[in-house]
């Protein structure tokens, strides 16, 4: 790599608001907060809204869609305009 091009990777704490979990991490995002993490050391701190702990998808709580019948609903809809 050639020097002075990239940003720097640095650790980072990325805490997710809605549910209190945090994570230690490397990336190239700074923050002037910083938090004290368990291994006594200081670390930039990013706040996120959501992250896999609280998003619905990780957690098992995601909704169905009803695919199928809006497939069928637009295909009665439009019957006569399209053609298949």
């Amino acid at each position: 790599m050639k020097p002075a091009i990239h940003p720097n990777y640095i650790p980072v704490v990325f805490q997710d608001l809605s549910s209190d979990f945090a994570f230690l991490t490397k990336s190239t995002m700074s923050s002037k907060e910083t938090i004290k993490w368990e291994d006594g050391n200081e670390y930039p701190l990013i706040k996120v809204d959501i992250s896999s702990h609280s998003h619905p998808f990780y957690t098992g709580k995601q909704k169905t869609l009803d695919v199928g019948g809006r497939v069928d609903k637009f295909r009665r809809r439009y019957a006569g305009a399209v053609k298949e």
